[in-house]
């Protein structure tokens, strides 16, 4: 379904994040450029799940029991949410979306392989019917995207590089976009790169194991602005000891989610806290902490030794933070400072005229108007993927 001439549009990119607290909705301008697509966003929404919403999703994710009825009816009414999310959204805004891109609630995904049946297998799972989607709104939906990226060798994530490429690319500056979702990812863009030169990879949990540990010590659902983080003190030892997780020196490219970082990590960890004599706030410093040490490891052991290589002329290294841990003030000031140790000035996308929570949302915009057009989306030296694909399933009205 190529069309010729690759034409702009106005997209309409839907968002739910590892954190399953919600649905972004942004409303973008895509159209072609000279060296890629421009990408502007002419709005953003956040709706929160309810709770029993929520609470569906998370018993979802990784479940070691549940039913194929709950799932799929899970999945149907997921697609009834978003069209009603984007329905909002598009008049509170006054727009009218041409196309939409679902990214869906991811419940499962394994990039490496194991044994299934008698055979490696990988898979991976975004749910949100998109036929529900395209009817409600009288839309062509372009949704799960992840598969084709997995189906010639990559992770399936992250897919959000596109979009940095697009943005952030710097012509004399090192440039690194993270995003601090439930699962925390960076973008690195060597100056002048081209899309051949981004490397791009999840770093491990961001607020994900922050929520869980929220969850079970004070019963709250996320550390606002980090003032318990900000109460407590980090427990080094425990940290070290955590960071010793398999996930942290695997070598790029690589993914997360759940199934690494779920509830038997938070279980251990909040385990570890006990032993050390913490108190509730001191767990959540010491996760906070955690969150922080695995970004500047990776940023040691991987990011910097990229940069040397494809850009050792560079006149500064920039790092760009999106996502709703930006709203972290104590996540915040202990990346500022670790990274500012490193030469890494901090700020966040919203500096550069892109909104935090939008950042992903528009991502997926920009990835449904690639497939809308028969173009690639995904970025091989950030997914392992073999060759460059096109993403996604599209769903007519």
């Amino acid at each position: 379904m190529k069309s010729e001439t690759p034409k702009p549009m106005i997209v309409a990119g839907i968002m739910s994040g590892t954190s399953a607290d919600g649905v972004d909705v942004a409303i973008c301008r895509v159209a072609p450029g000279k060296d890629a697509p421009s990408v502007k966003v002419l709005g953003h929404r956040a709706f929160a799940y309810d709770k029993k919403l929520r609470a569906a999703v998370l018993a979802a994710m990784d479940a070691e029991q549940t039913s194929t009825a709950e799932l799929a009816r899970l999945s149907w009414r997921l697609g009834e949410v978003y069209a009603e999310c984007v329905a909002e959204a598009a008049a509170e805004l006054k727009l009218k979306p041409q196309l939409i891109a679902c990214h869906g609630q991811t419940v499962y995904h394994q990039a490496t392989a194991a044994a299934y049946l008698g055979k490696p297998l990988r898979s991976t799972w975004q749910m949100g019917e998109a036929a529900v989607i395209a009817e409600q709104l009288q839309l062509p939906v372009v949704s799960d995207f992840r598969p084709a990226d997995m189906a010639v060798g990559g992770q399936g994530a992250p897919l959000v590089p596109m979009l940095d490429f697009c943005m952030f690319r710097h012509a004399t500056k090192n440039r690194l976009l993270l995003n601090l979702g439930g699962i925390a990812n960076v973008t690195v863009l060597p100056a002048a790169c081209g899309v051949g030169d981004v490397m791009a990879f999840d770093t491990g949990p961001a607020n994900m194991v922050i929520d869980a540990c929220m969850q079970q010590v004070f019963s709250e659902t996320f550390d606002r602005g980090g003032a318990m983080a900000a109460r407590g003190a980090p427990i080094a030892s425990v940290v070290m000891k955590m960071m010793q997780v398999k996930f942290f020196s695997s070598l790029p490219p690589k993914s997360c989610g759940r199934e690494e970082f779920g509830a038997a990590f938070t279980a251990r960890l909040l385990e570890e806290c006990k032993q050390a004599g913490a108190r509730g706030q001191d767990a959540i410093a010491t996760t906070t902490a955690l969150t922080v040490e695995s970004i500047l490891d990776a940023y040691r052991k991987f990011c910097w030794p990229h940069l040397g290589q494809r850009a050792p002329l560079a006149r500064a290294t920039e790092m760009f933070v999106a996502g709703g841990g930006a709203k972290n003030k104590m996540l915040m000031r202990w990346l500022r400072e670790g990274f500012a140790e490193l030469g890494v000035s901090l700020a966040t996308t919203a500096d550069e005229g892109l909104a935090i929570d939008a950042k992903e949302a528009a991502a997926f915009a920009l990835l449904g108007w690639l497939t809308w057009h028969g173009l690639p989306g995904n970025v091989p030296s950030a997914t392992g993927a073999s060759r460059a694909v096109v993403l996604g399933k599209v769903t007519r009205v």
